[in-house]
């Protein structure tokens, strides 16, 4: 992410009709959400999974592999009517399970083709399949739903969520976003593969994540299907809806490219869009192997949110973008999409990453070296932001996207650097992308492989003062 705006109960029980007509001698109770199996087996799937900083973010006891999720978006009402199939495995035996879900009104769900029992509270639906689920069991749920989505505000005060605009609308995700769109696991770490199928009225497009597969129109709408096969986090699923000027290429090596662009801002961004195909070249030399099947980036108004990000295969802008900001996205293809953090207090390996690339692009391209960089930002007593927090440890969830993550952290990957030099450094940055590729991980497994691949380096004083400790460190 990159930010111009930021440094970037009571259980109401519903059931569907069919539950209502269940068979003769099932006795429902909603409130104890008693079972007609004759005895529960499973127990419930936590509501959260425990998140430093969003506690109530995700689920337990399930781990999705798929989304199927069935759009059609009316901008003039702004509403929004969705079906979700989401293909999941649990990972215990389960009586009931949680899904995420912000604001809309559900209509019915079922659990391998059979009505569940569900509940609302806050963001959290509830579901109790119809017969309880076995640990390793692959199932299927289906949510039917609608409404007027949100716009939720981040505790850094930025908005997120789906976000109407002049022409359409645009749902961006991080941290936590996405519940309001979709129902699913929302926490990165659980990742999955999606289909996003959007219909809207003709005249308008739907840009989503991944390869578009097909466009159809008819009695007045367009619907647009778009497949993402390699793994995603939910908060980089993304959705825009609006007039937008489409171009079609392909890198030198084959990569697809899909570019979409507001139309007012198709004149101010055609030199930087231009070069995706010369970073792609750049970033692959740098980080490895490009690790997804295309790639883009949709460009809308400025007035459409606050900051870009990284949206899977393609990266969102405010208005057209700046080059270092294009390299910052792009390079989270590899840090944050690919390679994922475990829990949003990893969130500097995701950032660090990403402005060290910007620093990096710099040096290869006639402008200040990395050192440099390191350098003025050292020097410049008046950023007192600079210092508020360890990379590694941000105060709160208002700050996860604060300077220390970005800047301080960049500062972290060249302490390593010059530690070990050009020739490790770039096989550690290479081989930490390519050995978490499509995964998660944290900040210990980072300084583990660090140290496992230079084994005769002390990084013990760059975990103490740049990653993890409070303050300026000493001059280095």
């Amino acid at each position: 992410m990159v930010s111009w705006a930021r440094n970037r109960i009571a259980h109401v029980y519903r059931s569907a009709p069919i539950v209502r007509a269940a068979a003769a001698g099932c006795a429902l109770s909603l409130l104890a959400l008693t079972g007609c199996d004759g005895g529960v087996r499973g127990t419930p799937g936590g509501a959260g999974v425990r998140d430093p900083y969003f506690p109530r973010a995700g689920n337990g006891g399930y781990d999705v592999g798929h989304y199927d999720l069935t759009l059609a978006y009316d901008p003039d009402r702004r509403h929004l009517t969705g079906t979700a199939v989401i293909t999941a495995r649990a990972t215990q035996d389960l009586s009931a399970f949680n899904l995420d879900l912000e604001g809309l009104e559900v209509r019915g769900v079922t659990v391998e083709g059979k009505a569940a029992l569900f509940s609302r509270a806050g963001q959290e639906l509830t579901v109790r399949p119809h017969d309880d689920l076995v640990k390793g069991e692959t199932f299927r749920t289906t949510v039917r739903y609608a409404g007027r989505p949100r716009t939720v505000v981040d505790p850094d005060g930025s908005e997120e969520g789906w976000l109407p605009t002049a022409d359409g609308a645009l749902a961006l995700g991080e941290p936590v976003g996405s519940m309001t769109w979709f129902p699913g696991n929302n926490h990165p770490s659980d990742k999955a593969a999606y289909d996003i199928s959007v219909t809207v009225p003709e005249g308008l497009r739907a840009v989503s994540n991944g390869e578009l597969k097909n466009e159809t129109t008819g009695k007045g709408r367009t619907t647009f299907r778009w497949h993402t096969a390699e793994p995603m986090a939910s908060y980089l699923a993304t959705v825009a809806v609006g007039r937008f000027e489409i171009t079609r290429s392909t890198t030198k090596s084959g990569l697809p490219v899909y570019v979409a662009v507001d139309p007012t801002q198709v004149k101010a961004s055609r030199a930087v869009l231009a070069k995706i195909p010369e970073v792609i070249e750049w970033a692959e030399d740098n980080f490895g192997p490009y690790p997804f099947s295309s790639t883009g980036a949709v460009v809308g108004r400025d007035e459409d949110a606050g900051y870009a990000l990284e949206t899977q295969n393609r990266p969102v802008f405010p208005g057209a973008p700046d080059t270092g900001t294009l390299v910052h996205e792009i390079a989270h293809q590899w840090y944050g999409n690919s390679v994922t953090p475990r829990s949003w207090r990893d969130t500097w390996l995701n950032e660090a990453f990403a402005t060290y690339a910007e620093w990096l692009w710099k040096e290869d391209n006639g402008g200040d070296s990395a050192q440099r960089t390191f350098d003025a930002l050292y020097d410049d007593a008046g950023n007192k932001a600079l210092w508020a927090f360890p990379p590694a440890r941000p105060s709160g969830a208002e700050h996860i996207f604060d300077p220390p993550v970005y800047a301080r952290g960049a500062m972290v990957l060249h302490k390593i650097r010059r530690a070990v030099g050009d020739d490790t450094f770039y096989d550690i940055i290479q081989g930490w992308a390519a050995t978490h590729r499509h995964g998660n991980a944290s900040t210990a497994d980072f300084t583990a492989y660090v140290e496992k691949k230079a084994p005769d380096k002390d990084f013990g004083g760059i975990w103490k003062d740049w990653l993890y400790g409070e303050g300026r460190p000493a001059r280095p």
